[in-house]
C-alpha cells in the first residue's frame, strides 16, 4: 500500500439500517412508501444526496427540494445513530488498520458521499482526527455529480497518484467510480452482500467482512 482512500458509510461504519430508516422517512414524504434494502444498495449507496432525492422524486430535478431533504435526511440519520449506542462504533479492525498506516507513514483519507455536518459528526464521535487531517476528508459539498472527482480530489490531498492508491469501498457506485477515476487496487468491504455482482472486476483484489481482513502488504 502506498496510499489509501476509505469510503465511510457501510465501510468504516456499518450503518445501512440507519440510512434505510432515514431515507424511508424522506421516501414516504416524496412518494408515499419506504425504500427497500435492495434499492439502497442498487440505486442509492455511494451517490450524492441530490441524486438520491432526484431518484425518489421521480427523476425530476428540483435544487431547492434537494437541499431541503438532504439536510433533513441527515438530521434523521444522526438521530438514529445516537439512539443505537451499542452499534455506534467503527468497524472491527479499523483503528488497528489506521495505526498500521500511520506507523508506516502511508497517507490515507476518506472520500464519502456524506455531507459536511455528518463528516463533522463522525470526526467528533469517532475521534478520526487522531489518525487523519479532517481538512483532507472529501465529502459531498454539492459540487460533485459522482465520486469520480471525489477520488481525484482525495488523491491530490494525500499526494499519491490514483494509479498507486488502494480504495476500500462497499458500494457498486463507489467501485465503478473509483475505476473510472483510474484506481487499480480496490478492496470490497462487503456489507451490502454484492460480492457475486463484482467477482469479474479485475481491479477488486480482496473481498472482506471487516478491516482485519485487509491485506496490508
Amino acid at each position: 500500500m502506498k496510499g489509501v482512500i476509505f469510503d465511510f458509510n457501510g465501510t468504516l461504519f456499518l450503518d445501512n439500517d440507519k440510512h434505510i430508516k432515514a431515507w424511508s422517512k424522506i421516501s414516504r414524504e416524496l412518494r408515499n412508501k419506504d425504500i427497500t434494502e435492495e434499492e439502497l444498495h442498487q440505486k442509492m449507496n455511494g451517490k450524492p444526496n441530490k441524486l438520491i432525492i432526484r431518484y425518489l422524486n421521480g427523476d425530476k430535478e428540483d435544487r431547492e427540494l434537494e437541499e431541503k431533504y438532504s439536510l433533513l435526511k441527515e438530521q434523521y440519520y444522526r438521530e438514529f445513530c445516537k439512539e443505537d449506542t451499542e452499534n455506534f462504533h467503527l468497524i472491527e479492525g479499523a483503528t488497528e488498520l489506521f495505526d498500521h498506516l500511520k506507523e508506516r507513514n502511508i497517507p490515507f483519507t476518506i472520500a464519502s458521499a456524506s455531507i459536511k455536518p455528518n463528516i463533522d459528526f463522525f470526526v467528533e464521535s469517532f475521534g478520526l482526527d487522531r489518525w487523519m487531517d479532517p481538512e483532507k476528508i472529501v465529502y459531498d459539498d454539492g459540487t460533485y455529480e459522482d465520486k469520480v472527482d471525489m477520488f481525484k480530489k482525495a488523491s491530490k490531498l494525500i499526494e499519491v497518484p490514483l494509479s498507486e492508491i488502494t480504495v476500500i469501498e462497499d458500494s457498486l457506485a463507489g467501485i465503478r467510480n473509483s475505476i473510472k477515476a483510474g484506481v487499480r487496487d480496490i478492496r470490497l468491504l462487503d456489507s451490502g452482500n454484492i460480492k457475486e455482482q463484482v467477482r469479474d472486476i479485475t481491479e477488486i483484489h480482496q473481498i472482506v467482512s471487516d478491516m482485519n481482513g485487509i491485506d496490508r502488504s
